[in-house]
């Protein structure tokens, strides 16, 4: 299958400016980041017993080695469709080269939460192993206004714990907090040991990337500014974001809508989150199957010493999980 690897070097005073600007070839990636070449897609839609929408979105890859005893196999994918009523699911797999097995009983935390919470949907899973309380953290989104967490000693059967963020901690006028990820890092001025990144929307109706610090991953403060916005980096909307530790820095990545080129982007933030150094094109979409001109909300694993990512590929609503692999 034919891709395109090039990156793209930005220009960043315009860009910083808040201004479109043309880009221009890079003479190289950001040291240590490689190219990912597709592989598979990780499930199988025809072949899932729950399956209510036939959208698959917003992948987690986990592994379980030294966290979860007895675990089914070495790697926990978890996803959502996220049309109502979504649900968060789980898929297992020993590989990352191979197709992962659907969990039997999903989905594994539905709509309706008896004593907590009933919305029309629940979607956008990210698991992270909280190493400090040996527990998975599952944050979710459902409706789209609130991010909900839920914690697991086995990675299947979960406890709801709390609302972590919501729209009425940003600025009036927001519409969306969704789509977080939450990541274990140092931020020692802020007396934080855990950053999340997340999409916000407002009454614009233009999504960008808000952040937010933590000290314990259950109780935050927010910027009340947006980490990326989307007019920095040309596109109308931005969203699922990730961050990646490379090069004693942070950057994240993250995706544009579909008219804005459907492509997964790349700005360094610095490890105190003070930069906005925007980089160009992480990853550029497949024209043709799986990705349809889109990947997005991409998450990283480890095989056998290989780096692979596993994204979220297709149309808006439409998509599926594919395996993409370091070449």
């Amino acid at each position: 299958m034919s891709f395109n690897r090039r990156r793209l070097l930005l220009g960043s005073a315009a860009l910083l400016a808040g201004t479109a600007s043309t880009a221009a070839p890079a003479a190289a990636a950001p040291a240590g980041f490689p190219d990912y070449r597709y592989q598979r897609l990780a499930l199988v839609k025809s072949k899932l017993r729950y399956n209510p929408t036939n959208e698959l979105i917003f992948p987690t890859i986990r592994g379980t080695k030294d966290r979860i005893p007895g675990a089914r196999a070495a790697y926990y994918l978890y996803y959502a469709p996220h049309d109502a009523p979504g649900g968060i699911c789980l898929a297992y797999a020993n590989t990352l080269d191979e197709e992962f097995t659907e969990y039997p009983g999903n989905p594994i935390i539905t709509r309706n939460w008896p004593g907590e919470y009933s919305v029309s949907h629940v979607s956008s899973p990210h698991a992270m192993w909280n190493d400090d309380v040996k527990r998975m953290y599952l944050y979710f989104h459902g409706e789209n206004t609130v991010t909900r967490l839920a914690s697991s000693a086995d990675g299947i059967n979960f406890t709801y714990e709390k609302e972590v963020l919501s729209t009425r901690l940003q600025p009036e006028g927001t519409t969306e907090t969704s789509y977080a990820r939450v990541f274990r890092h140092d931020l020692t001025a802020r007396g934080a040991r855990y950053v999340m990144v997340f999409m916000i929307n407002n009454r614009s109706n233009h999504r960008d990337i808000g952040w937010g610090w933590s000290p314990n991953a259950r109780d935050w403060t927010f910027s009340q500014t947006p980490l990326i916005r989307h007019q920095d980096v040309g596109a109308v909307n931005v969203g699922g974001p990730h961050l990646l530790f490379r090069n004693n820095s942070v950057y994240v990545v993250y995706n544009t809508d579909i008219g804005s080129g459907g492509n997964i982007l790349i700005t360094e933030v610095g490890r105190d989150f003070s930069l906005r150094r925007h980089l160009g094109v992480f990853h550029d979409s497949v024209s043709g199957s799986p990705d349809n001109g889109r990947a997005a909300a991409p998450s990283f694993g480890t095989y056998q010493g290989r780096e692979y990512m596993i994204y979220e590929a297709g149309d808006r609503l439409a998509g599926n999980i594919a395996i993409a692999r370091a070449v």
